[in-house]
């Protein structure tokens, strides 16, 4: 699922890149600046960066987005995918915390 960001500038922008052709991983939102431009917009960490200001970042280095992101003098326009990391599920089974039954015959007297 894509969608499309357009952060109003000047920068700084308030957000991270990781990954890029050179480092064979697809370009990533790796961390957002807490109240930065990127915070109030929809951007989450982990979503993949498919287009910065219409070009596609199949083919980017980690150096030819930052620049291109950093070039952006008033507007920065992000095509984004939505991580589709897996949230992890738990498999193992609540802890359950039921009374042990007493059996009346093993009953402790009273002292």
């Amino acid at each position: 699922m894509s969608y499309s960001v357009t952060l109003t500038g000047p920068g700084p922008w308030g957000f991270r890149l990781q990954g890029g052709k050179d480092f064979n991983m697809p370009l990533t939102i790796s961390r957002i600046t807490p109240g930065s431009k990127a915070a109030q917009s929809q951007l989450s960490q982990g979503d993949l960066v498919v287009a910065i200001d219409g070009v596609n970042t199949d083919t980017m280095t980690h150096l030819e987005a930052q620049n291109k992101i950093k070039s952006a003098s008033y507007n920065l326009s992000l095509t984004l995918q939505k991580s589709k990391r897996p949230i992890p599920i738990s498999t193992t089974a609540p802890p359950v915390q039921t009374p042990l039954p007493v059996i009346p015959h093993q009953k402790e007297p009273p002292y």
